[in-house]
């Protein structure tokens, strides 16, 4: 017979009287390792003084921000704490054998998100009004349930610090995604183009041939367009319009068919209709049509070649940007050139900055650093993302920042301006606490600033921030000698 009460359709447990149950939850308590090497009466003391229930799966028992007010113990089963406002990832997980909740000792006042069962648990639970009598009747459990605190300490921070690094990954490959996508589909229209206009120049070709020009003709015909692709070219866009009509009218004039694909090339390349009275004057009317079709066809096919050209190239610089940002295949110590890391950083973050203006103050000829340059580049990203998501707030139609780096004594300057709204006095000497944040729920876990710290200070340096409305920096020296650093 199974020693677990049986659970009743409404998820709560059916017990037998509690001086039964009390041989069968101590004989349980017996098997949590925490509380391993307890005398006899020890165990008796917890199993008489605790409150037992059982839960069917799926069962909520808390949710975010309640009280927090007793202890559990878990006898069998698994307790799944999630935030309910911080994404879909799981907080932490208590399994049987752990002891969770409220622990004596703990600053705890309110849960940091819900908790529900996974599959039957059975659970002792004890009031925190019982705390004083139970370190009393069981001196040792002061120094188990302080080594339970570290251990949950250390497993929270690591996940929560996974969660972090998951977000930043999924930022950063959202920023990727869209950078790529620009130039890739661009690269597809033109390829796509290339093949159309491929295929009409090889007909023009035929039909060039089969007009029978003479040798100086051809020659002519030759020169002049090689000299009408170096032809300069107008910005104004009233004068374009104006030749553009023009280049219409003449070449309806002459009879020349298809215009609608002849006069916008002719008027890109910046053809004059004085330019097309000297080709008239060396060529008969009735081969006008196709010499000037063939032109036309050839420079769009020039041109796609070069988006094509324009669009894998800036893939490349994309792609080797995400190198050099992750120091991807490079040791993780490098001699960091701390502009470069910055430039890597802000190419990732090309489409947030679409409608920002950044400046750059780089002092020339700064010199290196020995550093670990992925951790660094989390750093200036963290800083950045902080920039924008305050611009994104402001409402601001004249978004700025402005990144320095500059020798200061002995130690490299690095700043990160924005004229965003600023941040409340109250709230600056938090911004670095772990999991503190000043976003909307589920847009961060307050890791951020954090990370920022640690790394910083892992590389002998420390960030300062000041902030009033329309000017936050953030400050981040870093020693120039970090020799001794690691």
């Amino acid at each position: 017979m199974s020693s677990v009460p049986v659970v009743g359709d409404s998820g709560s447990a059916v017990l037998t009287s509690p001086a039964e149950r009390i041989p069968v939850i101590a004989a349980a308590l017996k098997k949590i390792g925490t509380l391993d090497g307890l005398e006899e009466h020890e165990y008796q003391w917890l199993a008489s003084n605790g409150t037992e229930h059982v839960y069917e799966n799926g069962v909520t028992l808390f949710h975010e921000g309640d009280p927090a007010t007793s202890m559990a113990i878990l006898l069998q089963g698994e307790l799944h704490f999630r935030r309910e406002r911080g994404g879909p990832s799981a907080l932490f997980v208590g399994r049987a054998g752990q002891i969770t909740g409220l622990i004596p000792f703990s600053r705890m006042k309110s849960y940091g998100g819900a908790g529900y069962t996974v599959g039957e648990v059975w659970l002792i639970e004890f009031d925190r009004s019982c705390f004083p009598a139970m370190l009393q009747a069981i001196p040792s459990m002061g120094q188990r349930c302080v080594g339970t605190l570290l251990d949950r300490v250390r497993e929270v921070t690591r996940l929560e610090q996974q969660t972090e690094k998951l977000n930043a990954l999924g930022k950063l490959a959202g920023n990727l995604a869209h950078e790529l996508n620009n130039p890739a589909s661009a690269a597809q229209r033109a390829a796509s183009g290339l093949l159309d206009e491929l295929r009409v120049y090889g007909q023009r070709k035929y039909q060039l041939g089969s007009i029978c020009l003479q040798p100086e003709q051809l020659l002519a015909a030759r020169d002049w367009q090689q000299s009408m692709r170096v032809a300069p070219r107008e910005d104004d866009q009233v004068l374009f319009a104006s030749r553009e009509d023009a280049i219409l009218d003449w070449l309806t004039t002459k009879g020349v068919t298809d215009t609608w694909q002849i006069s916008p090339e002719l008027t890109e390349l910046g053809v004059q209709p004085s330019d097309l009275d000297r080709l008239a004057g060396v060529l008969p009317a009735s081969s006008l049509s196709v010499v000037l079709s063939q032109f036309a066809s050839s420079v769009r096919a020039e041109r796609m070649t070069e988006a094509m050209i324009d669009a894998t190239a800036r893939i490349f610089d994309l792609i080797r940007a995400i190198k050099d940002y992750s120091y991807m295949d490079q040791a993780p110590i490098q001699e960091i050139d701390i502009p470069q890391g910055i430039e890597n950083t802000l190419a990732m973050l090309q489409s947030r900055l679409q409608n920002v203006e950044v400046e750059r103050r780089y002092q020339p000829d700064l010199p290196r650093i020995s550093a670990y340059g992925s951790e660094l580049n989390q750093v200036w990203m963290a800083l950045l993302e902080n920039a924008l998501d305050a611009l994104e707030n402001s409402g601001r139609s004249d978004c700025r920042i402005i990144v320095s780096a500059q020798l200061s004594g002995q130690t490299l300057l690095i700043e990160f301006w924005d004229n965003g709204p600023g941040i409340p006095a109250e709230l600056k000497d938090r911004l670095f606490e772990p999991f503190f944040s000043t976003k909307a729920p589920g847009r961060g876990l307050g890791l951020g600033l954090d990370v920022v710290q640690r790394i910083v200070g892992k590389h002998r340096g420390f960030v300062r921030l000041q902030s009033e409305p329309g000017e936050t920096c953030f400050q981040v020296r870093l020693p120039v000698d970090q020799l001794q650093a690691y």
